[in-house]
């Protein structure tokens, strides 16, 4: 048994290819071919076949079919690293509408890896050098580099969420992190507060250059100075949120002039920040105000409801995935195209005037 399930390519432990040939009176090749190739199978045959799958509730392997076929059906994902990101529910939605879509269209989405170390790296570029893969989605992330071979020289189809790569000729789809950060610093601006404590990840990144600058075009406008921006975090990559934020705080307790508003580049960094200043004794709004940026739906349940930039994550998806399809489909592999979908700013009980 364990024979023929490793020439039909199955998994699991439901009934295998073998069992339907047996009920059917055939041989496996007749049923691998009525699974992949109906029409090179008679009417009488196929039909037997079909009917002992359905009395067995057989279910055949979709990705092994396709790769004996020739064809993968598989779409890889490269994420930045660990799928964990604390409070943040942007990953899983984005993969959620990203999956739908695929599937939606016949194709299966593989996560390619779960950290960025050096076999990593060496996996994702075989997938892409190889034919196991039709496209590949970049969340957020650099391109695999194993030294040897780079992700930019595969004849792959790619599509980049969440961050801009369409400079280097890969389709990108983003939303307008400087515009939504821009609109949220205004708006704390409008509400009279002049100096900030800014809240980040690894400095100089995509996203980081993008939401500074966003903070400093506003700056501008109002004719407030550069120096009013106190700048906390830094060093450290998003998924470590949560102590980006707490380490934020103790940085605030230091501060002879404190800020009376803080842009935080993530729902986590906002909330471990707003938890810690609150044990430190500041009241939230009264003497500080908070916005974040990501906008995940566990925003509006903290305490006091935490205002935030929505970012449109399924929509991103959405948009991304149907973008590498029809880059399949057209049997091309780049564009340099730039779809934005912008953010919306959610203004919650989290800010208010300066006391």
């Amino acid at each position: 048994m364990k024979k023929n399930k490793a020439i039909s390519g199955e998994e699991g432990n439901g009934p295998l290819m073998a069992d339907v040939a047996r009920l059917a009176g055939v041989a496996i090749s007749t049923v691998s071919r009525a699974l992949a190739t109906p029409d090179r199978v008679n009417a009488k045959t196929r039909e037997k076949i079909m009917r002992s799958a359905r009395q067995l509730g057989y279910t055949p392997n979709a990705i092994a079919s396709s790769l004996r076929a020739g064809k993968s059906n598989l779409i890889m994902i490269i994420l930045p690293g660990s799928l964990f990101y604390g409070m943040s529910q942007v990953i899983p939605q984005i993969l959620h509408s990203i999956n739908t879509t695929l599937a939606r269209n016949g194709y299966h989405l593989m996560i390619a890896n779960l950290d960025r170390d050096e076999t990593s790296e060496r996996h994702i570029l075989n997938l892409a050098f190889g034919s196991a893969v039709r496209g590949a989605l970049i969340f957020s992330s650099d391109l695999p580099d194993d030294g040897s071979r780079s992700f930019a020289d595969t004849a792959l189809p790619v599509v980049s969420i969440l961050r801009d790569l369409s400079g280097l000729s890969f389709p990108s789809v983003v939303t307008n992190d400087r515009a939504a950060m821009r609109e949220a610093t205004e708006k704390l601006i409008g509400l009279g507060h002049q100096r900030f404590l800014y809240i980040t990840a690894e400095q100089g990144n995509y996203h980081d250059r993008e939401r500074y600058g966003g903070v400093v075009d506003a700056m501008e406008t109002a004719s407030l100075p550069k120096e009013n921006i106190v700048l906390s975090g830094g060093a450290l990559s998003y998924q470590e949120g949560f102590r980006i934020g707490t380490e934020a705080a103790d940085h605030f307790a230091t501060l002879a002039e404190k800020p009376t508003a803080v842009l935080a580049t993530s729902d986590d960094m906002a909330v471990s920040f707003m938890s810690a200043v609150r044990q430190q004794g500041w009241r939230i709004p009264e003497d500080i105000s908070i916005i974040s940026f990501d906008g995940s739906p566990a925003c509006a349940f903290c305490f006091p409801p935490l205002s935030a930039i929505e970012q449109p994550v399924e929509a991103m998806g959405r948009a991304a995935a149907e973008l590498l399809v029809d880059l399949i489909e057209r049997n091309e592999r780049a564009s340099g195209q730039r779809v934005v979908i912008p953010s919306r700013l959610i203004c919650r009980e989290s800010i208010a005037a300066p006391s």
